[in-house]
């Protein structure tokens, strides 16, 4: 195969983010997993069941300090008559050729969450893997959807975004050279996937758009949280719309200063839409404005006169000396921890306020 050839291939399999699970008590999926590998000899094949099961025995005696001993008769009492390649799932990941033996759901959630006790309790944590988190917008998105599902604040998180990556979004998007040109949401999906193959994943690779607006927030049970990151400033104003009127939270990170934006229109349907900072005009009007025309309309939004000299100085040379505004990794990652936190004392009803927020590092730290 020529490296034409392959890359053809690889252009195929862009769109995949979904993993592909095997239990091997169903013969036929045993089957299906050996015949995989056989056909595939370049699929790299990973099994440390046995030290999974060691942390998992070791987690459910926390009050006995085992000895080796100890911990792998335990392991032998809870794998029973089952055969070790039997116990557990075996994951498939098609974009990374890899297969990853692994604890089945229960014990894998079990496993993933033990560190975060008591600061999450168990109970805090059933209850969040039955939530809905949607993000529009893969910068600031990516950051906030890779935080969300290492606390493991749902069951089931959206992601919407129409653009691929580019060598210019590596300054603040967290991943590989080799995922150029792959479109954001698909980058986030898989990273999501490689982190927990049991949160689902829906992506939105054509953006979040007025026509699939109701989808993304609705579709299979409403959203639980809209976390709005999104440049478009229609679909800022028109995703307000649609969530207030299904009474929905929304949270916005905006990655300066540390400005922070909740609305809760879950407890308070009448809150006016971004604190009533939204300018009385069609948001149809403003799809295909440039980044220069978006900034006069955008500024009171985003709250212009409070942001940092740098940044406003950077908005004004857009168009000049920079493209489109600027944003910085250390800011992206800031963003993706504070609304995480947010989002998990909305969902677990310990936080009620709506307002504009800032954690600015340069007021804090001097």
């Amino acid at each position: 195969m020529t490296i034409k050839d392959r890359v053809q291939q690889e252009k195929q399999q862009e769109q995949v983010y979904q993993p592909v699970f095997y239990r091997l008590k169903d013969k036929t999926q045993q089957q299906a997993l050996e015949e995989l590998v056989s056909a595939h000899p370049y699929i790299r094949v990973y099994d440390e069941i046995i030290s999974q099961l060691r942390e998992l025995v070791k987690s459910l005696h926390p009050t006995k300090r085992l000895t080796e001993e100890e911990i792998e008769v335990a392991v032998k009492e809870h794998v029973g008559s089952t055969p070790l390649e039997q116990y557990g799932v075996w994951v498939y990941y098609p974009w990374i050729h890899k297969v990853v033996h692994i604890v089945d759901e229960e014990e894998f959630i079990l496993l993933r969450t033990s560190r975060n006790l008591h600061k999450i309790t168990a109970e805090e944590r059933d209850i969040l893997r039955k939530k809905k988190l949607g993000v529009i917008g893969l910068s600031v998105g990516q950051s906030i959807a890779l935080t969300l599902v290492m606390e493991r604040l749902c069951g089931e998180i959206r992601l919407s975004d129409f653009d691929a990556l580019e060598l210019t979004n590596m300054n603040r998007i967290r991943t590989g050279i080799h995922n150029l040109s792959i479109p954001k949401v698909i980058i986030a999906a898989r990273e999501i996937a490689e982190l927990d193959p049991f949160v689902k994943v829906v992506c939105y690779t054509d953006g979040a758009t007025e026509q699939n607006l109701d989808d993304f927030l609705t579709k299979d049970g409403q959203l639980d949280i809209l976390i709005e990151e999104c440049d478009g400033i229609d679909i800022k104003i028109i995703s307000r719309i649609k969530a207030k009127a299904l009474k929905m939270p929304v949270v916005m990170e905006m990655n300066d200063r540390g400005m922070l934006d909740i609305e809760r229109y879950d407890l308070h349907p009448d809150y006016p839409m971004m604190h009533g900072l939204i300018p009385d005009i069609d948001p149809l009007k403003l799809k295909h404005l440039s980044n220069e025309e978006k900034v006069p309309i955008l500024g009171p939004m985003v709250g212009m006169q409070d942001m940092s000299p740098r940044m406003k100085y950077s908005l004004s040379e857009i168009g000049k000396t920079i493209t489109t505004w600027p944003q910085l990794a250390s800011s992206v990652v800031l963003g993706g921890a504070m609304v995480a936190d947010t989002c998990r004392r909305i969902l677990l009803n310990q936080l009620q306020s709506s307002g504009r927020y800032y954690v600015d590092f340069d007021k804090l730290i001097s």
